[in-house]
């Protein structure tokens, strides 16, 4: 059963063009640990929430874009053995953040529906 890690950050808006790049190697290195695809997403109709909202669960500061991201993994050991290998070698393969991870949330999530065209 497919498995997905999603996670939400904010980016400094001046920052947008080493996002790319850092989502570009990223995402090669994690297709190599036997992700099926990764897919990142620049925000542009974030709304502000009085209560929550994805800018309030980042933290994001005026002039930063909260950015979305998904890998999908066949299924969980193979994300397991793949964050595994990513974290042993310090996830070196991806290059440096652009962006305060210290402000990011994430998770692993198993696939429960997928309706398609």
């Amino acid at each position: 059963m497919a498995y997905a890690d999603i996670s939400i950050a904010s980016v400094p808006d001046e920052r947008r063009d080493a996002y790319r790049a850092f989502c570009e190697k990223a995402g090669s290195y994690i297709l190599s640990l036997g992700a099926l695809e990764v897919a990142d997403y620049w925000g542009d109709d974030i709304p502000d929430g009085e209560v929550t909202s994805l800018p309030m669960a980042v933290k994001a500061a005026p002039g930063e874009t909260v950015v979305a991201s998904r890998i999908l993994w066949p299924d969980k050991a193979t994300r397991d053995a793949g964050w595994e290998k990513m974290m042993s070698g310090g996830g070196e393969g991806m290059g440096d953040m652009p962006f305060d991870g210290r402000r990011m949330i994430f998770g692993g999530f198993t696939e429960l529906v997928t309706v398609s065209a």
